[in-house]
């Protein structure tokens, strides 16, 4: 199904002439956003059945401990972006944050304790904060002119529709094969959704 909707918006980005480097970014966020979607409705679950002590507060805090170490991080990063000239630093920290991203999917394999999903977090957050104002950035500037809402509304119709997709799926994988198969599936789409970055680099080269 993944498969089908990248074809299709790639029919469409054809037709419409859309940037080459939007496409790219999208592709890449499909993959990374429907692998996480396996997940995020259910990630309080699994804290709550398979984390020692854990339940809705622990599940609670972990939302926090991300939300908080992306937010007081990224905006460091992306000025460091901006003092720098060329797109080749935001690219690079791009993909040390999708990477960090998908190694906390990894990560969650193996946690059985709260400290444990305390620090995949910390670890997920300084991804998020990473790669999203680089990512930002390089679609703000490639975006085309005069179709800047139409693109912004592709992107959010392909990454929204992946995720729905895949929200109930993350259930049932959780339920007919375990936890950690589930996770294995997260963090292998993560890392295919950071394979598809290297399309940028040969758009970014070309510039």
């Amino acid at each position: 199904m993944l498969e089908l909707m990248k074809k299709v918006f790639a029919r469409l980005a054809g037709s419409l002439k859309i940037s080459r480097v939007v496409q790219f970014l999208t592709y890449s966020d499909i993959m990374m956003l429907s692998g996480w979607g396996l997940i995020n409705p259910i990630l309080a679950v699994f804290i709550s059945e398979q984390v020692v002590g854990g339940g809705v507060e622990l599940a609670g805090m972990a939302a926090t401990v991300y939300f908080v170490v992306k937010s007081v991080v990224q905006i460091p990063v992306a000025r460091w972006n901006d003092k720098r000239r060329g797109e080749w630093d935001d690219y690079w920290v791009m993909i040390i944050g999708s990477l960090l991203i998908t190694l906390s999917a990894f990560l969650y394999i193996g946690v059985k304790y709260p400290w444990q999903v305390y620090a995949v977090q910390v670890i997920g957050g300084l991804g998020g904060a990473l790669s999203y104002p680089s990512w930002l950035g390089i679609f703000t500037r490639h975006i085309d002119k005069q179709s800047e809402a139409l693109e912004w509304s592709l992107y959010y119709t392909a990454t929204d529709l992946g995720a729905a997709l895949t929200a109930g799926l993350g259930g049932y994988i959780a339920a007919s094969f375990g936890y950690s198969l589930l996770f294995g599936v997260v963090g292998v789409s993560s890392l295919l959704g950071t394979a598809f970055l290297a399309g940028v680099v040969q758009e970014m080269k070309r510039r």
